[in-house]
Formats: C-alpha cells, structure tokens, sequence
C-alpha cells in the first residue's frame, strides 16, 4: 500500500498510543521499531549531521514534532556551531500539512529547513515491505 511519508508516521504514532493505552506493548513495539525507519526517511547529511528524531512524546494524530540540529559553517568553509530546531507538524485541509520551525533562523536556514523537510515528507512510502499488512494496521488503528 502506498502513502506519503508523513501519514505513514501519523498512522503509527497513533497505532502505538492505542496500543500504549490498550497494553498491548507487542505491537506498540512494533510501531516503535516501523517510526524507527521511518525516522531514517527523514533528511540526513548536508548539515543536518545528527539526523532527526520523531519526539514520540510529544507527536499526536494532529501533530508530529520532529527534533534535529543544523551544523553550520562559516565563510571560510569551517564548521562554526549548531542551531537545534523542533519542527512541528500540524494538517491543513488545503495543503496536507503546515510546518512551523522553532530555533533561531542563523543564516535563513528555516527556510532551508522547510523545502528539504516538507520535500521529504511528500515522498510515496510504500508500507508493504514493513512490519504489519494494512489490514492488520488498520486494526490496530481503530
């Protein structure tokens, strides 16, 4: 079946807080491990050296809050320091989802941040090869 990387993260956040609130930790598990790899979707390298990590936490059906830290460099080529930044993402009914990036904006890069994250989060993910049908996610959803 196929998604875009963003509803997939959605769905599994939300499957693991029913399994949370329901006990079943063989499948929170599962989801945790699938967010995982998902995580590993998310843009990496060019900066954003430490990758970025889903704040399950803190991410809900209406809002995923992903963590990362920009490495820049200055002029001469040289690293010279890093922002960290909380990217949050919440739906919009006309354009699938709305980005908001805390941090400071050193150098414009939230804007940066922004085209290569909302980029990443259009793709087509494919769920089959992963843990779990759809059937069976889907049960798990509802």
């Amino acid at each position: 079946m196929k998604t875009t990387l963003i509803r997939e993260i959605a769905a599994r956040v939300v499957a693991r807080q029913n399994c949370i609130n329901s006990g079943n930790t063989e499948w929170q598990h599962k989801h945790e491990e699938e967010l995982q790899q998902l995580q590993e979707e998310l843009p990496s390298g060019s900066g954003v050296d430490s990758g970025m990590q889903i704040d399950l936490d803190k991410s809900s059906q209406n809002k995923i809050v992903i963590h990362c830290g920009y490495h820049h460099m200055n002029d001469g080529g040289y690293y010279d320091g890093w922002t960290h930044h909380d990217i949050i993402v919440t739906p919009d009914l006309l354009f699938g989802f709305n980005l908001r990036i805390t941090g400071p904006n050193r150098n414009d890069i939230k804007d940066y941040l922004h085209e290569i994250v909302s980029s990443d989060l259009q793709k087509e993910y494919d769920t089959t090869p992963h843990h779990g049908t759809a059937s069976e996610l889907e049960v798990v959803l509802k």
